[in-house]
């Protein structure tokens, strides 16, 4: 019998063991392994519960591993949780900066469960209003935890100092305040980041028991006191950030503490400190030492005035490679610039000091030949002496002198500093020709080096010419300057170029076929707000010769580009596509395609015709703002539509897409701009629309001036649209009060008949400004709750039916601008409160029932105001002289009041009549609002009715801002016209009509040369008409009937055009365009009323002197004679006796009957 060899039957055995391990890992991996820990599954999924997961980041959170779960990560042995990273895009400082990926909520304590992990990243989430857990202080495990960004608000838990595996801590970029706790037990931290926080106190001083550490950031807080000397023992410290607005008072603490030195630093950032030369000085005394391997040095936002800066640099730390001094008070650069060596420098920064020498490039370029980028913008450069040539600096690729005051001649210093890539002068003096600039630029080696050429925001004038000399440049920017004519044939862009902005000038004409030859690489294209013309089908073709595949932002907005609208598809690369506000018409066909690629498409105001339909857009998935507005398109979709897009903006204002409420809407989650306003819609609002208030993202909707019905449902969520304009609609009811969250809401001209819910609940944190409630059918009294308002700036309840006193709380609105009650049924007086409204500029109480005389207030404490109308009510009394304070006042208006007394004389003081318009005036009216922690602009436009040539007239913010008027019509106005009103020389409008006013018209009112409409009417004025008055060329209403004017009316153009009616009811008035001429036998230019004055004068003479005469003759003849003749003095005294017993006996007589 043959024995096996033993070697063999050894194989053999193996073989079989192996056959049997795989077969048994066949058998294990054809069934479902689940490593994940049931209890930390259970702890993640309440953990999800709590959060609000718009933007599905965890939709994959339902299968039965956990460890596949998005943002987990296990370990393979244990199968415990060991990372959750969640990290999102949330933008904190702009609720409304396009966020698409982040969670929100509350952070739910199962997360405790989770004591094997390491890693937690939950930055950029939206956390606001939550504080840090402080559970988190429980997982002891943890070697990374990045909160930044995420809007915790509290303290920093004093739990994390039990984080003793901490390696990395970030919760930066969060409204964390309070002390720092106790963090020096973290021996193994390395990265410390709590910047960008409201911390304050001291910085602590155990911070330097971090041995580890190799990051510190604590930039933009509140912390005050000394920078710790302890902070020198962090050896292994490679950057440290420090500063912030609140850190003026930061020092160096010079304690007997043992500093080290900081071999590795790296990184120094001590912005915005406070810190002045002085500083200098308190640092070599320090003990605080700094590292030779210092290679980026950032000193920005202080008060550093003197050169001594520059040779502490080159002192302490020569191999710098990054040095930031900008926002400083530097002035000049040192004489001994040569003993100040930097030589590893490639990067400065100086901008915002107040360098005024051209000569300071000359002196840096000796402080390193090896600068790379230079930023001397905003500063106060002056262009160099004309006898200093070239500039030497044969590193050098960036220079940044923007926002300075270079003028011409500036270019010759650059042509041939052949590094050159990068070169800013947008915003300084330049007013040469461009074609002369690119002959200087080109004539040097400057043409083959430079790739981003700056020039805008300057005066540079002339037409655009050849660029095809720059065979580098792949960036121009020729933005608002005074560029004028057209394009020449044969000019051509540069092979490389890139991007070009051409935009806000002056250029006209079409763009030639050989403008576009060279641009296969073009990527942006802005030629908005010139006068360019030619068909668009044309421009397009010619530009897609070359560009069609490059070619990613077209903008022709603002032009007057017209023809049809081409297929776009060939562009296969466009995102952004504007022809807004341009001449194009036609009809869109229904073939048209828009290339898949764009995120923007805009053609709103033009004369677009045809439909609109689902066909247009498919395959367009990235769509972000789609704007057709002021066009004759009709919006045609299936009723169950679903568009392939998202969109972020939608205008569709003047669109047809009625009558029915367009419900593809219904799918769009990240509205911001909607305006659907002028759409023909005759619907209800379905309620999920305003569901659409509390999008996060959402600033402005806009269903205006359509015929939307019913109410509006009080909802429970939180409205964070800023804009809401619901006006020139059928709305009725209530007003609810979630709608409370916008900072501009406009409900006029509907049919709400109740404001007590919105004005009257308590709760809502009201941030509006800008509330319009006109002509609707609000009743009753004016609700007395404006507490509730303390943002509020505009406010209009005018034409309402509004009865009763105007409540007392109004007085609470002190930022109120703008205060409009007009055309209601109001009593009783101004209340004393208003006093306290001092910024209001407009004040418009007009056809209302108020009385009272006009409060003296008005003028005294409300100096701002611009527009004061009490017109239609029933004021009684003087004008108060305190109004004459109003030195703003534009439009003053008391018409149809019961006002008595003199015109004030000290009418002089409303200096704003005595001055042109300003090119701001009306239109500057604003207010700042606030959505988050984002603060914006926000304007809006006054609007006034005035009797206007006899017509009552509406005027807003442009119509106002060439009206200066003074109403005083039909009142009881006495004594005469004040001839100070002729100083008012920018008055426009004058009416003094319907009153009692006496005297002469004022001889100088021919200095009113702006007047446009005098009416004097119906009054008692007398004498003759000033010849002044035809010296007012532009007057285009004259009233002066029903007077008691005399004489010759004076002989000009402008006087005899006027209807005779002007005129009429003077009875001694004569002359053209009157039918009663003149006498001609009278003496030359006297007018008649100089001689019936006279007349009168004499007759009344004669008649008292006659009357004197007449007593002394007839007395002394009568009584002279009884005094000397007796017979008749004793006659004369019998005819009394007899009289008076006649008299006696008669009385007698009649008492007894």
């Amino acid at each position: 019998m043959t024995i096996m060899n033993p070697f063999c039957l050894k194989l053999i055995i193996q073989t079989i063991f192996l056959t049997l391990l795989v077969l048994q890992a066949d058998l294990v991996c054809s069934k479902e392994v689940v490593k994940c820990i049931q209890s930390e599954r259970h702890a993640l999924l309440q953990f999800k519960a709590g959060l609000t997961d718009e933007y599905g980041m965890l939709s994959s959170w339902t299968t039965a591993d956990c460890c596949e779960w998005y943002g987990i990560g296990c370990s393979n042995l244990t199968g415990h949780v060991l990372k959750l990273d969640l990290h999102g895009d949330y933008n904190y400082y702009n609720d409304n900066d396009g966020n698409k990926f982040y969670i929100m909520g509350d952070i739910h304590k199962s997360l405790m469960e989770l004591q094997q992990l390491q890693y937690l990243n939950l930055n950029r989430n939206n956390f606001r209003g939550s504080h840090v857990p402080g559970f988190f202080g429980s997982l002891r495990n943890l070697r990374y935890l990045d909160l930044s960004y995420c809007g915790f608000g509290g303290q920093i838990p004093i739990q994390f100092e039990s984080l003793y595996h901490l390696k990395y801590l970030k919760i930066s970029g969060n409204d964390l305040d309070g002390l720092i706790p106790q963090l020096g037990n973290l021996s193994n931290l390395q990265f410390l980041d709590l910047s960008r926080n409201l911390l304050e106190g001291s910085i602590p001083s155990q911070l330097g028991n971090l041995s580890n550490l190799q990051f510190l950031d604590l930039l933009g807080n509140s912390f005050n006191g000394k920078i710790p000397s302890q902070l020198g023992k962090l050896t292994n410290l490679q950057e440290l950030h420090f500063g912030g607005y609140s850190l003026s008072s930061l020092t160096i603490d010079n304690g007997d503490h043992n500093g080290g030195l900081l071999l590795k630093l790296r990184e120094l950032e001590l912005i915005s400190c406070g810190l002045s030369d002085h500083f200098i000085h308190s640092l070599s005394k320090s003990k605080f030492n700094f590292s030779t391997s210092l290679s980026i040095l950032d000193l920005s936002s202080n008060n550093f005035a003197s050169s001594l800066i520059f040779q502490w640099v080159s002192n302490i730390s020569p191999n710098l490679v990054r040095l930031d001094l900008s926002n400083n008070h530097m002035v000049d650069f040192p004489s001994n610039h040569f003993s100040y060596r930097l030589p590893r420098l490639r990067e400065l920064r100086l901008s915002s000091n107040m360098f005024t020498s051209f000569m300071i490039l000359q002196s840096l370029s000796n402080i390193s030949s090896n600068l790379v980028k230079l930023d001397l913008s905003l500063n106060f450069l002056e262009a160099p002496p004309s006898n200093v040539y070239g500039l030497v600096m044969k590193s050098l690729e960036v220079l940044d002198l923007s926002e300075n005051r270079l003028k011409g001649g500036v270019f010759k210093f650059f042509m041939n500093v052949c590094t050159i890539q990068s070169l800013g002068l947008s915003q300084n003096n330049l007013t040469e020709d461009l074609q002369s600039i690119i002959h200087n630029l080109s004539g040097g080696c400057v043409r083959n080096s430079l790739q981003v050429l700056d020039l805008g925001w300057n005066g540079i004038t002339g037409g655009l010419p050849d660029l095809s000399a720059f065979t580098s440049l792949k960036t121009l920017d020729l933005t608002l300057n005074q560029l004028s004519g057209k394009i020449l044939e044969g000019s051509s862009l540069p092979f490389q170029l890139e991007n070009l902005s051409i935009k806000s000038n002056s250029l006209e004409g079409g763009i030639p076929k050989s403008f576009w030859m060279n641009a296969c690489k073009l990527k942006s294209l802005d030629m908005s707000n010139n006068r360019f013309s030619g068909e668009l089908q044309v421009t397009i073709h010619h530009l897609s010769i070359c560009a069609r595949y490059s070619l990613q932002q077209l903008d022709l907005s603002g032009n007057q580009i017209n023809g049809t609208l081409p297929d776009l598809s060939i562009f296969s690369s466009l995102e952004i596509f504007d022809i807004s506000e341009n001449r194009l018409n036609g009809k869109i066909f229904e073939d048209i395609r828009f290339p898949t690629t764009l995120r923007t498409l805009s053609m709103d105001s033009n004369s677009l015709s045809g439909v609109i339909s689902d066909f247009h857009f498919s395959g367009m998935s990235m769509l972000e703002e789609l704007s057709l507005s002021s066009n004759s398109l009709a919006m045609r979709f299936p009723q169950n539509w679903v568009p392939p897009f998202q969109l972020d903006t939608i205008g569709l204002r003047s669109c047809k897409l009625g009558p029915t409420f367009p419900n593809w809407i219904q799918t769009q989650k990240h509205i911001q701009n909607l305006d659907i306003s002028n759409a023909g819609i005759s619907d209800n609002v379905p309620e999920w629309f305003w569901a659409k208030l509390s999008l996060k993202e959402c600033r402005s909707i806009n269903i205006s001036n359509n015929n939307l019905k019913g109410l509006i449902p009080n909802l429970q969520v939180k409205n964070y649209c800023s804009i809401l304009s619901l006006s020139s609609n059928e709305f009725e009811g209530p007003i609810p009060p979630f709608l409370k969250g916008s900072t501009l809401i406009d409900l006029s001209k509907n049919k709400f008949s109740d404001s007590l819910p919105f004005l009257c609940t308590n709760g809502i944190d009201s941030m509006l400004g800008q509330f319009d409630l006109s002509n609707n059918q609000l009743s009753g009294r004016v609700p007395d709750c404006w507490n509730n308002f303390k943002a509020l700036v505009y406010l209009d309840l005018s034409h309402n039916n509004f009865l009763g006193k105007i409540p007392t709380s109004m007085g609470s609105l002190v930022e109120l601008q703008a205060l409009l009650l007009r055309n209601n049924s109001l009593t009783e007086e101004i209340p004393f409160s208003l006093m306290n409204c001092r910024k209001l500029v407009m004040l418009d109480l007009r056809e209302n029932r108020l009385e009272g005389p006009v409060p003296y207030w008005i003028g005294s404490k409300l100096k701002e105001l611009q527009v004061l109308s009490l017109k239609s009510n029933h004021f009684f009394g003087s004008l108060p002289f305190k109004l004459c304070y109003l030195q703003n006042i534009q439009l003053f208006d008391f018409s149809l009041n019961n006002l008595s007394g003199g015109i004030p004389k000290c009418i002089k003081n409303f200096t704003s009549m005595t001055q042109k318009a300003s090119s701001q005036g009306f239109t500057d009216h604003y207010f700042i609002a606030s959505q988050g922690t984002v603060y914006y602009r926000r304007d809006y436009q006054l609007n006034a009715f005035l009797m206007w040539k006899g017509v009552e007239q509406f005027f807003n913010n442009n119509g106002l801002l060439l009206l200066k008027s003074i109403d005083l019509s039909s009142n009881h106005f006495s004594h005469e016209i004040p001839p100070e009103i002729a100083t008012l020389v920018q008055l426009v409008s004058l009416n003094l009509s319907r009153n009692n006013l006496t005297g002469k018209i004022p001889s100088n009112i021919g200095k009113l040369t702006s007047l446009d409409f005098l009416d004097l009417s119906q009054n008692k004025l007398l004498g003759s008409i000033p010849s002044s008055l035809s010296k007012i060329d532009r007057i285009g209403v004259l009233d002066l009937s029903h007077n008691q004017l005399s004489g010759e009316i004076p002989t000009s153009t402008q006087l005899q055009s006027f209807n005779a009616s002007s005129y009429e009811d003077n009875l001694d008035l004569c002359g053209a365009p009157l039918v009663k001429l003149c006498a001609e036998d009278g003496p030359p230019h006297e007018p008649n009323g100089k001689i019936q004055d006279d007349e009168d004068l004499l007759l009344n003479r004669g008649f008292y002197i006659s009357l004197t005469f007449g007593f002394i003759i007839g007395f002394w003849g009568v009584f002279g004679s009884i005094l000397i003749k007796r017979s008749w003095r004793h006659a004369y005294f019998k005819f009394l006796n007899n009289l008076v017993d006649n008299i006696y006996v008669k009385c007698r007589w009649w008492l007894k009957d």
